[in-house]
Formats: structure tokens, sequence, C-alpha cells
């Protein structure tokens, strides 16, 4: 197996990792999560490129390098989300149902509220000739259409593959204008040519 598919690898466990210990301490805050899976996803494409540059024992062009990179990402990308998917459809369920309860006393809260039910008429033409009941219908059943396990995993796929290419042209780029650059002057060989003494 190739050094960057493990190193997707291993970063991918190490989140899930971080993950489980905070769902068991009862955190459930997304934000934090969030962030990490961000820095986890850059670290992993930033420490495998690395490591495959210094095991390369022939030079390498930017798009051999960019694909090293998402070699290291995609892994990440796919166990990521699959576990996501996992975390929210079987280990905890009711994340959703919780937010879906908030969601639909806020959107109570907005149609009996007749300031706000007049700005979401102006922001929404087709709710012009609706009643408050049938907005509050609506948007209820749009609510629960979309928190779902299914629907999160889908965006984890798409927004982390995203992330993954633009961080493999960034890192590739600063890498090979800054480090390899560097290294690369450090291993090459010193001219052994001195002048003779006469």
């Amino acid at each position: 197996m190739r050094i960057t598919v493990k190193t997707g690898i291993i970063a991918a466990f190490a989140w899930i990792g971080i993950k489980m210990i905070m769902h068991s301490f009862g955190t459930y805050v997304i934000a934090p999560a969030v962030l990490l899976n961000i820095l986890g996803l850059l670290l992993a494409i930033a420490i495998g490129l690395f490591i495959q540059k210094m095991r390369d024992t022939e030079e390498t062009n930017a798009l051999l390098d960019i694909k090293n990179a998402m070699t290291a990402g995609i892994p990440y990308v796919i166990i990521v989300s699959i576990f996501i998917y996992v975390y929210y459809n079987n280990i905890n369920p009711e994340f959703y149902k919780h937010q879906i309860a908030e969601n639909e006393m806020t959107i109570h809260k907005m149609v009996n509220d007749p300031v706000q039910l007049k700005k979401f008429k102006a922001s929404q033409p087709d709710a012009e000739v609706m009643t408050k009941e049938q907005i509050e219908k609506k948007l209820i059943a749009n609510n629960k259409n979309g928190a779902s396990a299914k629907n999160t995993a889908i965006l984890s796929v798409l927004s982390l593959t995203v992330l993954a290419t633009i961080y493999s042209l960034l890192v590739t780029m600063i890498f090979r204008k800054i480090l390899f650059k560097r290294l690369k002057e450090v291993n090459q060989p010193l001219d052994s040519s001195s002048p003779k003494a006469s």
C-alpha cells in the first residue's frame, strides 16, 4: 500500500477516534468536529505528500505531486464520509431528532410573528398566496427531508472532495516553491572540482 494512502487512512481513523471521544463525553457541538475534520484532511495531504517526496528517488513533476497528494486525500474523504453516515444513522440518531424539533419550534414562532412572516413572504414569492398553516407545513416537511444522515454523508463527500482538490493544489504549489526546492539544494552534491595546486 502506498504511503500516501496509509497516511489518509491513519488521519481518517484519528479523526474518528476524536469524534467518538467527544461523543462519549456528551459533546455534540458540530463546529469543533468540523474544524478538526478540515485540519485532518490538510494534514493527511501535507504529511502524505512530504513522506512520498522523501522516498522518491527520481525528480517528479507538479502533476505527479498533485496526484500523490490526492491519493492521501481521497481515502480520508471516503472513510470519514462513511463514518459520518454510520454515526448519525446508528450511533447518534437522536441528534437529528433534536435538531428537527428545534427547527420546528423556530418555524412555528416565525409563522406566528406577523413581522417575520411578512419578511418571509416578501423573500419567497410563491408563499404570497399561502396561509401561515400551509407555509409552516411546507417548511417543516423541507426541514425533515434535509436533516438526515444520508444527506449529511453526501454533503460530506462533495465538500471534502472539493477541499481535498484545493488542498492538493495549494500544498503541492507551496511545497514545490519552498520546501522541495530547499531540500533539493541541500541534497545536491557539492562540486568536488577544485583548482589544482601549481
